[in-house]
């Protein structure tokens, strides 16, 4: 079957898990890491139960802190 994920087509095995997929695609820091499957979220806790489909998109969101020291700085002048 054909999914998307981060915006690259790929062929993957029937059943393969959200679990799997994120092994396969040797993701950093996976605790961190929020995944949305066709624009929704996918909560931490239901993670294991997924089996991915035929046309789904999926995508890693990794959130970034900072930058606000620095905006402090720059608008205190």
């Amino acid at each position: 079957m054909t999914i998307t994920v981060s915006g690259n087509k790929k062929e993957v095995a029937e059943g393969l898990t959200l679990p799997q997929l994120i092994e396969a695609e040797k993701v950093e820091t996976p605790q961190y890491v929020t995944v949305s499957i066709n624009e929704e979220f996918i909560q931490k806790d239901a993670e294991a139960d997924v089996v991915l489909k035929d046309g789904d998109v999926v995508e890693f969101l990794y959130f970034m802190g900072g930058g606000a020291d620095s905006f402090v700085a720059n608008s205190a002048r």
